[in-house]
C-alpha cells in the first residue's frame, strides 16, 4: 500500500472549520474514486495543525484517484472554502507499508472524537532500517506494552500527481503507537536507535477526529 502522511499548517483559528468541511464533504468523495482516508487528526499541542493519512493500492492507483477527485465536482465546489483555511499543505511524506498496516475501524457517520491518541514517530534513516526495527526495536516496544500498530517507510517513486508537492531527498521510517487515552500515552526510551539515525527524530501526538477510521 502507498500512503501519504499529510501535515497541514492552518490559518489560526480555522482548524475546526476545515475538519467539519473535510469530514462532511471530502471523505466519501475521495474513497469513491479509490483514495482511502485512513486517519484524520488534531495535533496535540499545536492548535493550528491538521494531519491526515491517505492510502492507495499502488502508485498508478494514486494518480487515477487524485486526478478523479481534484478534477471532480466535490473538490471544485468546495476548494475555495478549504484553501481559505490553509497556510501550508506541502508537508507531505510519500510512504509505503512495511509490516503492519495502520489499523482501521468502521467510520461513524457522526460521533464525538474518541479518547484514543496515536504517537507517530518519524525517523530519518539509511536503507535497511526497517529490518533492524522489526528485529531489534519492535520486540522491545512490545515488551514495554507499546507495540507498533503500523510501520511505513519512504516510497521513492516519482510524484505522479505533481499538482501536490511531496517532500523529496529524504529517507524516513514512520511508526505508530496507539493509546486508549491521553493519560496512558508515554514514550519509550530506545537507545539502540540513535546510532542509526541520520537526523533528529520527530514525535507527533495525534488525536483522532470524530470520523477518523484510525480510532
Amino acid at each position: 500500500m502507498i500512503y501519504e502522511l499529510r501535515q497541514y499548517t492552518l490559518v489560526p483559528g480555522r482548524r475546526d472549520t476545515l475538519i467539519e468541511l473535510f469530514e462532511r464533504e471530502f471523505v466519501e468523495a475521495q474513497e469513491a474514486v479509490g483514495a482511502r482516508v485512513a486517519g484524520s487528526f488534531r495535533v496535540g499541542g499545536a492548535p493550528d495543525r491538521f494531519t491526515w493519512l491517505r492510502s492507495y493500492p499502488s502508485m498508478p492507483a494514486r494518480q487515477a484517484a487524485l486526478e478523479a477527485f481534484y478534477d471532480g465536482p466535490v473538490w471544485l465546489a468546495h476548494r475555495d472554502a478549504a484553501n481559505a483555511t490553509l497556510e501550508d499543505s506541502d508537508d507531505v511524506l510519500l510512504l509505503h507499508s512495511v509490516g503492519a498496516e495502520p489499523p482501521s475501524w468502521e467510520r461513524p457517520r457522526a460521533a464525538e472524537p474518541p479518547e484514543s491518541v496515536y504517537a507517530a514517530t518519524v525517523y530519518h534513516v539509511e536503507d535497511g532500517f526497517s529490518a533492524f526495527f522489526a528485529r531489534e526495536v519492535a520486540p522491545v516496544l512490545a515488551e514495554a506494552g507499546v507495540p507498533p500498530v503500523a510501520c511505513l517507510e519512504s516510497e521513492h517513486s516519482a510524484n505522479n500527481f505533481p499538482r501536490h508537492p511531496i517532500r523529496t531527498g529524504e529517507n524516513v521510517f514512520v511508526w505508530f503507537a496507539r493509546f486508549d487515552t491521553a493519560r496512558e500515552e508515554r514514550e519509550i526510551e530506545l537507545p539502540m536507535v540513535t546510532p542509526r539515525l541520520t537526523g533528529p527524530p520527530e514525535r507527533i501526538l495525534l488525536h483522532p477526529t470524530a470520523r477518523s477510521a484510525m480510532r
